[in-house]
């Protein structure tokens, strides 16, 4: 394994957020009865003209905008022609020589903690074009049946250079992608629904060597999880099959997660098998300037820019400025903690969102915007341990209230459950006497070098105190006692 690299490139298709579809006026909406949502554009009826919508323009434009690319002045849509139950018009209309958006780049946090680094994926393009229908083979009967509903639904497929060198590396990039879609609102990002579904192609060589080796093309993963496993069997699959002195055919396969295991389902086209050639039935799209400067002015503040500015002024590592911008949900909601409890406890915040509140909200399996500890909540409980007041074993305490709605405040839970911490140095001091006096056998064998006995005895003074006693003074006491 260790002499072989990895290539990964990654085909995305975003189901863009419009109420209509690419070229027709019906409806995108999810859910509805098979082929209630097909108009006669969709259908393919004689004598219908397809219409392009100016909003899936507008979010192509906030696409290549927000990862630096160039948005082309003139584009042109074309026919990729080939012959399947779902197509109705036995062609898709997509773009090919002239996309939409070209070039542009994604900056990514690969790993956790200590082990991660920063990846710069470069995008090939981005290009529009509408949905296929879809085949149905449950409950017919030994038959299949096909809903068209999902034709004319618009599309962004977004591809990407094949820079990734690893299943995590392929996952960090669909991810910030993800996030990056829904953050400027050009898509939901539902991928049980299908709104956000990737293709991974994936080779492998010789390490050292430029050239790169045969692709496969895994289709249609609609899970992150699933997208690790895949590409992980299928780098196992043509390593071993190169090595028992194989060769790899190119083709499309698909992913099976109940065995975990890729299948073929093509031998893969290339180009010319679907004879792309200028759609006559729709102009050139251009877009001007003016155009561009509208939809810029309109974009939120992206995520980069925000992790730079998160980093910047308010001191938070790469990590922390990435994982707290993964969704502009948990970015707005650690920005309103910090409002409350200050820039200059902005990493405690940082800490507090994404441990203790995301474990909470992992194990209800509730949403951030759903948290029943709101942001000012969770600021004023972070005042009070920056301040002092309590401390953050109690913190827990008070946060644990908070969910379960037993108080509005931090500070009304600390009150009513005098859950304030002894900073009193005289108080602290009697306790440590306290202690010390009554656990000799500790006392004794802390002087003979036993680092343990210490710790034995801050927990003696911290029961004594109910917890409440701060820990830093009981330490400091306790060192001094000890060393007269």
């Amino acid at each position: 394994m260790n002499q072989w690299e990895v290539v990964i490139g990654i085909e995305t298709h975003a189901q863009l957020a419009t109420v209509s579809k690419i070229f027709s006026g019906a409806s995108t909406a999810f859910g509805a009865e098979p082929n209630t949502q097909a108009c006669a554009v969709d259908l393919a009826l004689p004598g219908v003209l397809p219409v392009l919508n100016r909003k899936a323009v507008d979010c192509a434009i906030r696409f290549g905008l927000s990862i630096g690319a160039e948005v082309a002045p003139k584009s042109v849509f074309a026919r990729k022609n080939y012959f399947y139950p779902d197509l109705p018009k036995g062609y898709q209309i997509s773009q090919m020589d002239l996309p939409v958006v070209v070039g542009g780049s994604l900056t990514l946090q690969v790993g956790s903690g200590d082990k991660t680094y920063e990846k710069v994926v470069r995008l090939t393009r981005a290009h529009l074009e509408e949905d296929a229908g879809k085949s149905l083979h449950e409950d017919f009967h030994g038959k299949s049946g096909i809903d068209l509903n999902r034709a004319g639904t618009p599309l962004l497929e977004i591809v990407s250079e094949p820079d990734m060198r690893s299943s995590d590396e392929a996952v960090a990039y669909a991810k910030a992608l993800h996030g990056l879609v829904r953050w400027i609102g050009i898509c939901d990002g539902n991928m049980q629904e299908g709104s956000f579904r990737c293709d991974a192609n994936v080779s492998v060589r010789p390490k050292g060597q430029a050239e790169f080796g045969t692709r496969r093309e895994i289709k249609n993963l609609n899970s992150f999880r699933f997208l690790k496993e895949a590409i992980d069997y299928e780098v196992h699959w043509q390593i071993n099959e190169i090595e028992e002195g194989r060769r790899i055919q190119q083709a499309t396969v698909l992913f099976d997660p109940d065995t975990g295991e890729t299948r073929t389902m093509r031998t893969k086209e290339d180009a010319h098998d679907y004879r792309y050639f200028p759609d006559p039935d729709l102009l050139p799209l251009m877009i001007g300037a003016d155009w561009i400067e509208r939809v810029k002015g309109e974009l939120p503040e992206l995520p980069g820019q925000k992790r730079e500015r998160f980093t910047n002024i308010l001191g938070l590592s790469a990590y922390d400025a990435a994982t707290l911008t993964a969704s502009q949900e948990i970015a707005a909601y650690f920005e309103a903690a910090v409002a409350v409890a200050g820039q200059g406890n902005a990493k405690l915040c940082a800490n507090w969102v994404m441990v203790d509140l995301a474990a909470r909200l992992n194990k209800e399996g509730k949403d951030i915007a759903d948290s029943p500890v709101s942001a000012q909540q969770l600021g004023g409980l972070i005042l009070r341990i920056a301040d002092n007041t309590i401390s953050n074993n109690i913190a827990k305490k008070v946060f644990e209230a908070l969910w379960n709605g037993e108080g509005a405040t931090a500070d009304e839970v600390i009150d009513k459950q005098g859950l304030k911490q002894i900073t009193d140095s005289g108080a602290i001091e009697a306790l440590v006497d306290e202690v010390l006096a009554a656990n000799a056998a500790n006392v004794a064998e802390f002087k003979a070098g036993k680092e343990k006995a210490f710790n034995a005895l801050v927990g003696q003074v911290m029961k004594a105190a109910k917890g409440k006693a701060n820990p830093q003074q009981v330490n400091d006491l306790l060192k001094k006692k000890l060393a007269g």
